[in-house]
């Protein structure tokens, strides 16, 4: 599992924090902000506002999911990793279709966990045992701003699930914000 506190700490860089903590809070009091400003002020953070808005705004989800598909297929095909580690290439490069089909049937839950285990194997096969460090997100930030911002955002998925912070839609919209970034990744 990708290495992460369920608060905004100190790898997440100064500019990133507010729209961090809007989205993925570390304490939830009172009535919920509406997320949709949040989700779009992290899509626009992670440099994929206008294929998010694009997205959540058309039924063009099937055919982006094969743009999706084909992108980390190509991605995790093209890394080269130690021969240990070919099996969790081939793990991973099946367990895709599963699964998008659970987000084809609209099984958003259910899709963000299986989405949050992907991240976590292809955050090793890219990142290798780093990955499973406390600093990981320091030095995914150090590499590249909007990179580190999508791996802490991976790190966050188990425990927005915990905590029961979203409807369905709100599911989907956390959901589309990694599949957006690792389209264009």
């Amino acid at each position: 599992m990708l290495c992460c506190s369920p608060s905004i700490d100190k790898s997440v860089p100064q500019e990133y924090r507010e729209v961090a903590e809007a989205l993925f809070p570390s304490k939830i009091t009172g009535p919920r902000r509406p997320l949709k400003p949040a989700i779009l002020a992290f899509a626009q953070a992670l440099g994929v506002e206008a294929d998010y808005r694009k997205l959540d705004a058309s039924m063009e989800l099937k055919t982006y999911l094969l743009s999706f598909q084909n992108n980390l297929d190509l991605l995790i095909r093209k890394t080269w990793v130690e021969k240990a580690d070919e099996d969790r290439k081939e793990k991973l490069l099946n367990r895709i279709s599963g699964f998008i089909s659970l987000i084809e049937r609209g099984f958003y839950a259910e899709a963000l966990e299986e989405f949050s285990s992907v991240l976590d194997e292809l955050a090793w096969l890219l990142f290798g045992p780093q990955c499973r460090r406390e600093d990981f997100f320091e030095y995914a930030f150090r590499i590249d701003y909007q990179m580190g911002l999508f791996w802490w955002y991976g790190g966050q998925l188990d425990h927005f699930l915990a905590s029961g912070a979203g409807d369905r839609e709100t599911l989907r919209a956390v959901l589309l914000l990694g599949i957006c970034y690792l389209t264009d990744f």
